[in-house]
C-alpha cells in the first residue's frame, strides 16, 4: 500500500502567505499561524520563495503592478495612448508605466507590449534568492566586514563605502544588502558570527516591539517638560541633558546616562553600589561638575523615583530639571535611543555593577567618536568640542 502524503492545511498556508507578503519575518509568521519553523521554510522552498500566484495576487501590496493592471497597460499602449495618458487612467504616476514599459519590453517584441508576458518577466525577476553583491565581490566583502568587526552599523558602513570609494559606483551598497549578507548570506556571504557586533547582537531579524509603558513612580516634580526653554526643543545649542538609568539583573544593579540633544554627546554615571535617590544625586552632581560651564542649562527625566533629590541637582543646571509626562519615553526620544546603543555593551539580564569607571570611559569614548546619520556623519565629539566657547 502506498504512503499517504503529508495533508495540506491550505487555511494556515494561505494565512502564512498573507504575513510573509505583508512584511513578517519568517519565525515570526510561523509563530502567529502556530506551525513549526521547518513547516514555513518547506513551504517557501516548494513556490520558490515566492506566495502561490492566486494569493500574491490578491494581497500583494500596491506598490506593485498587478496582472490585470498590465494587461490594461498593454490594451491602452495598443491604442496608441501616450505614458501619461496611460498613467492618468490608471491612477498611476507616469514614471511607473515609463518605467514597466522600459523593463519588460525587449527588441524582439517589436514595440508590442504583452501584458501576461510582462508580469511573468516581473515574476521572474522577483524570484529569490539572488547572489548577493557581496558574494560575489571579496574585496567589498572584506571592507564591510572589517567595518562590523569595529562594531559600525550597517547603515554606517554604507555611508563610509559611499564617501570613501565614490568612484567605485559598484560598492554603493545599502545598509539592506548588508543586513541580508548578514542573516542570509550563506556560503561565500558574511559570518553569522558577526551579528553579535550589531547594537542588538540578535542571531535573528525581529520586528520593532512597543515599549512597556511605565508607571508613574515620582509624584512631585519641579517643572514639566511643557515649560523647558524652546531652544531646548529645537536643539539650537549645546547643554540641553535627557537622562535616564539602564537597569541591571533583577533590577540590583544600574548606570547612569547623560546624553546631549544636540550634539548627541553622552556621559555615563557610575553607580557601582546603589541607584537609590542618595546615589544617583551623588553621581549626577559628579558628572554635571565636570562639564563645562557652558554645556551645563537644563536636564530632562522621566518621572522616576531615583530622581527625588532633583532640587539639590538643579543649582548645577542653568535653567533646572525638568520632567518628561508619566509613560512618555518618546518624549526624551534622544536618550531612549542612546540607551538602546548602549545595550550592546551593557546587555540586559546583566550585572552592571561589575563595570568600573573605566569600562564607562571606554564605553563613552567608542560612542562618542562614532560617526552618526543623524549628524551628517560627524561625530558627537566633534560637534560637543566645537560648540563649545573657545
Amino acid at each position: 500500500m502506498a504512503r499517504r502524503g503529508r495533508k495540506r492545511r491550505l487555511d494556515a498556508e494561505s494565512l502564512y502567505w498573507q504575513l510573509i507578503i505583508s512584511g513578517v519575518g519568517t519565525v515570526q509568521a510561523c509563530q502567529e499561524v502556530g506551525i513549526g519553523r521547518k513547516t514555513g521554510y518547506r513551504w517557501r522552498a516548494e513556490n520558490g520563495g515566492l506566495p502561490p500566484v492566486r494569493l500574491a495576487e490578491e494581497v500583494r501590496s500596491g506598490r506593485y503592478l498587478s496582472l490585470l493592471e498590465r494587461q490594461r497597460i498593454a490594451t491602452l499602449h495598443r491604442q496608441g495612448l501616450g505614458v501619461r495618458a496611460i498613467a492618468a487612467r490608471m491612477g498611476r504616476a507616469p514614471s511607473t508605466v515609463s518605467r514597466e514599459l522600459r523593463r519588460n519590453m525587449r527588441p524582439h517584441d517589436q514595440g508590442i507590449y504583452d501584458g501576461d508576458l510582462a508580469h511573468a518577466r516581473a515574476r521572474e525577476r522577483a524570484r529569490r534568492p539572488r547572489r548577493g553583491r557581496l558574494l560575489a565581490d571579496a574585496g567589498l566583502r572584506a571592507e564591510v566586514q572589517a567595518k562590523l568587526e569595529l562594531e559600525w552599523s550597517p547603515e554606517q558602513i554604507a555611508s563610509h563605502l559611499r564617501r570613501t570609494y565614490p568612484d567605485r559606483p559598484a560598492w554603493h551598497v545599502c545598509h539592506e544588502t548588508i543586513y541580508q549578507a548578514l542573516y542570509h548570506g550563506g556560503k561565500g556571504g558574511l559570518s553569522r558570527q558577526l551579528t553579535k557586533k550589531l547594537r542588538t547582537g540578535r542571531p535573528l531579524r525581529k520586528r520593532r516591539r512597543r515599549p512597556d509603558r511605565r508607571q508613574t513612580r515620582f509624584t512631585t516634580p519641579s517643572a514639566l517638560i511643557d515649560s523647558r526653554p524652546e531652544q531646548a526643543l529645537q536643539r539650537q545649542r549645546i547643554g540641553d541633558w535627557e537622562g535616564d538609568l539602564i537597569i541591571g539583573r533583577s533590577s540590583r544593579s544600574a548606570i547612569g546616562t547623560l546624553v546631549d540633544r544636540s550634539s548627541r554627546y553622552l556621559r555615563l554615571v557610575h553607580l557601582p553600589a546603589s541607584h537609590d535617590a542618595q546615589a544617583v544625586r551623588d553621581g549626577l552632581l559628579s558628572v554635571l561638575a565636570s562639564l563645562p560651564d557652558a554645556a551645563r542649562i537644563t536636564l530632562t527625566w522621566d518621572q522616576g523615583s531615583e530622581m527625588a533629590l532633583h532640587e539639590q541637582i538643579a543649582p548645577l543646571l542653568h535653567e533646572g530639571v525638568f520632567f518628561a509626562h508619566p509613560a512618555s519615553p518618546w518624549q526624551r526620544g534622544t536618550n531612549e535611543n542612546t540607551n538602546g546603543l548602549l545595550r550592546q555593551y551593557f546587555p540586559k539580564g546583566t550585572d552592571l555593577s561589575v563595570h568600573t569607571a573605566a569600562d564607562l570611559r571606554a564605553v563613552e569614548d567608542r560612542l562618542n567618536n562614532c560617526p552618526r546619520k543623524t549628524l551628517r556623519w560627524r561625530t558627537p565629539a566633534e560637534i560637543f568640542n566645537a560648540s563649545l566657547p573657545s
